[in-house]
C-alpha cells in the first residue's frame, strides 16, 4: 500500500512499537490517530506530529474504539490503515492462571482489536479498500513455558487475521499480521504476574546474557512499515 495521505489509526501509540509505527507513519506522509489510555503520553506524542489526532482509548472498552473509529472518521472521513498494536502480556502457569485477568487481557489483545476490524470494515468496503495490520508476536509460533495465557491470545488473534484476510480479499481490504520477538520496550515489566521490583530494561537485558536477539521497536516499526507496503500476510523479526 502506498502510505503517503493515507489515514491511520495505531492503537498503543504511546510508547514502544506502537510510538515508533505512528513516527515512520508520519514521516511516510500519512495523517496518524494516536489511540492509547495516557493522556499525558497521548498529548505528548501528538505534539512531535504533526497533523496527528489523539484520541483517548481504552481497548478493553467497547465504547471507546466506537468512539476512536467515529473521530477518526469525524475529523478526516476516511480509514485507510488501522494498526491494532496494543496489547498487555501474562506471565505464569497454567495452572495459576487468574481467570479474571486473563479475561482481561483478552479483551485488550483479542476482542479489542477484533471489534475495531469490525467497526472499520465496512467503511473501507464502502471507500474501496484498506489494511489492517495486527501486531502478534513470535512466541504464537513455539510453546514456551509461563506465557500459555497470552500466547493463546496471539493464536487466536493470528487466526482471525488471516481468515479475515481470505474474506475481506474480494473488497481490496488487506488483513496481515506482524510478529515481533524480544524488543527492548517496557512490554515485560507491564505483564500481568511480572515481577515489579524488575527495571522496564532488565527483561531485554536477561536475554541478551542468553545470546538472545533483542530488536528495538525503531527495528520492528521498520519492519512494519515494509510489511505495509507490501500487503504481505505475515512477517516477523
Amino acid at each position: 500500500m502506498e502510505i503517503k495521505d493515507k489515514i491511520a489509526i495505531v492503537t498503543g501509540a504511546t510508547e514502544g512499537i506502537g510510538k515508533e509505527i505512528a513516527k515512520k507513519l508520519t514521516a511516510a506522509g500519512a495523517k496518524v490517530v494516536l489511540a492509547a489510555r495516557n493522556d499525558e503520553k497521548l498529548a505528548a506524542v501528538a505534539h512531535e506530529l504533526p497533523g496527528s489526532l489523539a484520541v483517548h482509548t481504552d481497548m478493553a472498552n467497547q465504547n471507546d474504539i466506537q468512539n476512536l473509529i467515529d473521530r477518526a472518521l469525524e475529523v478526516y472521513g476516511r480509514i485507510d490503515i488501522l494498526v491494532n498494536n496494543a496489547g498487555i502480556g501474562m506471565q505464569g502457569p497454567v495452572e495459576r492462571i487468574d481467570i479474571d485477568k486473563y479475561h482481561h487481557m483478552m479483551n485488550v489483545n483479542l476482542f479489542g482489536p477484533t471489534y475495531a476490524m469490525e467497526l472499520v470494515i465496512p467503511h473501507m468496503r464502502e471507500q474501496g479498500g484498506g489494511m489492517i495490520l495486527n501486531i502478534s508476536s513470535r512466541v504464537s509460533k513455539n510453546y514456551y513455558p509461563n506465557l500459555a495465557a497470552y500466547v493463546s491470545t496471539k493464536y487466536a488473534l493470528n487466526a482471525i487475521s488471516l481468515t479475515a484476510r481470505a474474506e475481506l480479499a474480494k473488497d481490496n481490504i488487506v488483513v496481515s499480521v506482524m510478529h515481533p520477538k524480544m524488543t527492548a520496550t517496557g512490554f515485560g515489566k507491564n505483564s500481568i504476574g511480572a515481577d515489579p521490583t524488575d527495571s522496564p530494561s532488565s527483561y531485554a537485558e536477561r536475554a541478551r546474557a542468553r545470546g538472545m536477539e533483542v530488536d528495538t521497536p525503531e527495528q520492528v516499526a521498520e519492519k512494519t512499515m515494509e510489511l505495509i507496503k507490501s500487503e504481505e500476510p505475515e512477517a516477523e523479526m
